[in-house]
């Protein structure tokens, strides 16, 4: 029997100061790590083009809505301060003057120019030149952003909720499944999964990290669903380990996913963690196909599910 195969050095690239001080979850079932890095905001020049392409479509839409109304409030107030007779067409006093500038810098931002309101006065006009070229650049800049948006190569991959200790041939592996949530195939996927877990060294406790060894790393198409299967065998890390001892190591079994996405002539990304109470000591998957006549099908609906079995005392 060979040994097991050594921590990886020095730890995934987490860091040493957060591998062995931080005892929550290092990496989210969402792919992002658990991390904050103080420092310039979401909305800060030098990270607003990425928070862009990555907030939510909902969130965008009303924050450029938002920013939409606050910049044609803002000319309306310069608009207003150039006097009553700036604007012709606009009404000259009260509250409606306001009004009146506002929906004119709405029409100016735009570059829409119905001709009922028109600019009169030289410090109107030379509003009007400048609010005409920023809505162009911005409009311009959009346009981009929603662009960039839409063509980004994403990965819709959905993984199972549990990782399953569940038998595998004359013995037992960890394993886990996953598919492709889109209707467009991936090709040449790769897989590569890690465990970090928590241990004694030289009297003191911290956390190692070891590669599992993947019965199949790799799969040429990925029409269906991919159970990834680590098996527990002599050179695996899990070789020996019961419920109680892996629980007590507190495990975190990080997954990382690379696929070539024919659509775009691109690869995309996806990532995933498991902790213990993400896990099943005794399962097994439950089956996806659904009997047809003419295709394969498979029911997205049943990638989670699992039925219970009596675990090892060891692996």
């Amino acid at each position: 029997m060979s040994d097991p195969k050594p921590d990886l050095s020095p730890d995934l690239g987490l860091g040493g100061k957060l591998a062995e001080s931080s005892a929550l979850r290092l990496m989210n079932q969402d792919g992002k790590f658990n991390v904050n890095r103080n420092g310039p905001g979401a909305l800060h020049p030098v990270n607003l083009y990425h928070t862009f392409l990555r907030i939510p479509p909902l969130k965008l839409a009303l924050l450029l809505l938002a920013a939409h109304f606050l910049v044609n409030l803002l000319f309306a107030v310069f608009y207003w301060l150039c006097g009553p007779g700036a604007i012709e067409g606009a009404a000259r006093d009260g509250w409606r003057r306001y009004e009146d500038c506002f929906f004119f810098s709405v029409q100016t931002i735009a570059t829409i120019g119905y001709g009922h309101m028109t600019p009169a006065t030289r410090a109107a006009n030379l509003l009007v030149a400048f609010e005409a070229l920023l809505g162009l650049l911005g409009f311009a800049v959009l346009s981009a952003l929603l662009y960039a948006r839409f063509v980004r190569p994403t990965a819709k991959i959905r993984f199972s909720r549990k990782a399953l200790v569940a038998p595998y041939r004359d013995g037992w592996a960890l394993m886990f499944r996953l598919a492709n949530l889109r209707n467009h195939d991936l090709t040449d996927v790769h897989a590569k999964v890690s465990i970090g877990r928590w241990k004694s060294k030289d009297g003191q406790r911290v956390r190692g990290f070891q590669a599992l060894e993947l019965e199949r790393p790799d799969v040429s198409f990925m029409p269906l669903h991919w159970v990834v299967v680590h098996p527990v065998n002599g050179q695996s890390p899990l070789g020996g380990e019961t419920a109680e001892s892996l629980r007590a190591s507190q495990p975190e079994v990080f997954v990382l996913l690379t696929a070539h996405d024919g659509t775009f002539a691109q690869s995309v990304h996806a990532s995933t963690s498991y902790r213990w109470e993400d896990m099943v000591w005794g399962a097994r998957f439950g089956d996806m196909y659904v009997p047809d006549s003419s295709v394969v099908t498979i029911d997205m609906n049943r990638l989670d599910e699992y039925t219970e079995i009596p675990g090892p005392d060891r692996l």
